[in-house]
C-alpha cells in the first residue's frame, strides 16, 4: 500500500515563491509507484489548504487566502497518537503517513513547523526541531561551529533597539563587510556594504526581515557547496559543487531572477584533498548542529587554500537550478532516489524518536 507523503509549500516567510517551485519539482520528481501526493499549500496569511493535483503549482504562484476562497481549508490533527488531515468542508479526517515540509524561511525551516510535527506525533523529512532553530539562527549557528573548532567568518550582531555604529563595524570587521538577517533565507535582505553612505538604506532593509541582523568579514574566495544526506549518527557527503557568480555576489536576483546570474560547475574543480576536506567539514558541521535528514553547508576556500563555513541550510532549495539535489546526482543519487531516501530517513529518525519515548 502506497504511504501518503503530504508535501507542504508556501508559508507566511518572504520566501514563499521559492518554496512553491521548491514543492512543484519534488512533485515532479517523487516515485508516484510508491508514495501517494497529498498537496498542502500554506497561504501568506498562514492559512492550511488541500489541493486535488499538481495543478496549483500552475494556478498560483503564490497563495493568498483572498483568491482561495473556494478551495479545501484543512488543518492537521493528532488522534489516538495518530496524524489526521481534517477538512471544515467535509468534516472528514484522512490519515496521514509522513509530511515533505518544503517551506523555506521563517515558520516552515526554524523549527516552528518541525515541533508542529512532533506534537502530531508525524514522521517528516528534514532536521527536527533544535538544529531547524540553531540553523535558521545565524548568530547560534556561528556559536555552535566556532565551539565545534570549525572556522567560519568574523561577525558582529546589530539589533534593531541598538544604533549601529560604522566605524565600529568596519575596525573589527574591515570593509567591505556583508550584513544579512539573522533568522532569513534565499539571500533576502543580504547586502555588501562598501562606505558609510551604504550603510543605514541597507542596515534598514535588513531590519525588514528581523529584529536582529549579522554583520559578517568578508571573505574573498570561491563559493563552494556540499550536500549532506542521513541521520546524525551516520550522515553521508555528496560531491561538491562551486558556484561561479556573475553579480558582485550571490543575491536573491542572482539566485532566482536573473538566469545567467551564476554558473553551477558541478563537481567543482577541487583537487582531491580539498574534495575530501569539505565533505568532511561538512560532515561535522551537520554533526555538531544535531541536524537528521537533508542540509547543504556552503563554504569559501580562500586562494591560500584555507577552507571556512559559511553557513548551513537545513531546508535547502528543490528548484531547477538549487545546488542540493544537483550535487547529488553528480555523486551518482538520482533526483528520484534522493527524494525516497529521504523519506525512509523519515521514517527511521520517527520510529529511533519514538523508542526513546516508549523507554521511559
Amino acid at each position: 500500500m502506497k504511504k501518503k507523503i503530504a508535501i507542504v509549500f508556501g508559508g507566511k516567510s518572504a520566501e514563499h515563491e521559492v518554496s512553491m517551485n521548491s514543492a512543484r519539482n519534488i512533485c515532479n520528481a517523487i516515485d508516484k509507484n510508491k508514495f501517494e501526493i497529498l498537496y498542502i499549500g500554506v497561504s501568506k496569511q498562514g492559512s492550511w489548504y488541500e489541493f486535488s493535483n499538481a495543478n496549483v503549482f500552475d494556478t498560483y504562484k503564490a497563495l493568498n487566502d483572498q483568491e482561495l476562497k473556494e478551495a479545501d481549508l484543512i488543518t492537521l490533527i493528532s488522534y489516538q497518537e495518530k496524524p489526521y488531515i481534517f477538512s471544515f468542508k467535509t468534516q472528514e479526517k484522512r490519515a496521514i503517513d509522513c509530511a515533505f515540509p518544503i517551506i523555506h524561511g521563517t515558520m516552515g525551516e526554524d523549527g516552528t513547523l518541525q515541533g508542529f510535527f512532533r506534537i502530531l506525533n508525524l514522521p517528516f523529512v528534514g532536521c527536527g526541531v533544535l538544529s531547524a532553530s540553531v540553523g535558521m539562527d545565524k548568530e547560534y549557528m556561528k556559536r555552535l561551529m566556532t565551539e565545534s573548532g570549525i572556522a567560519n567568518s568574523a561577525y558582529m550582531i546589530l539589533k534593531k533597539s541598538v544604533p549601529a555604529n560604522y566605524h565600529e563595524i568596519v575596525k573589527k570587521l574591515g570593509s567591505p563587510f556583508f550584513i544579512k538577517p539573522a533568522n532569513a533565507g534565499s539571500s533576502v535582505g543580504v547586502h555588501k556594504i562598501k562606505s558609510a553612505e551604504d550603510f543605514d538604506p541597507k542596515l534598514k532593509d535588513a531590519f525588514q526581515y528581523d529584529l536582529k541582523v549579522i554583520a559578517e568579514e568578508f571573505i574573498d574566495g570561491r563559493e563552494v557547496e556540499c550536500s549532506v544526506l542521513g541521520l546524525n549518527q551516520s550522515p553521508k557527503a555528496s560531491l561538491p559543487g562551486e558556484l561561479i557568480v556573475k553579480h558582485e555576489f550571490y543575491s536573491y536576483e542572482a539566485k532566482y531572477l536573473d538566469p545567467n546570474g551564476a554558473e553551477i560547475v558541478i563537481p567543482a574543480k577541487l583537487t582531491d584533498e580539498q574534495v575530501k576536506e569539505i565533505q568532511n567539514l561538512a560532515i561535522k558541521t551537520f554533526q555538531s548542529l544535531n541536524c537528521d535528514g537533508l542540509t547543504r553547508v556552503d563554504f569559501f576556500v580562500r586562494k591560500d587554500g584555507r577552507v571556512f563555513v559559511n553557513e548551513i541550510n537545513t531546508l535547502p532549495g528543490f528548484t531547477k537550478i538549487s545546488m542540493y539535489p544537483k550535487m547529488w546526482e553528480a555523486s551518482g543519487l538520482k533526483y528520484s532516489d534522493l527524494i525516497t531516501e529521504l523519506v525512509q530517513l523519515a521514517f527511521e529518525k520517527h520510529q529511533l524518536d519514538n523508542q526513546i519515548k516508549m523507554s521511559f
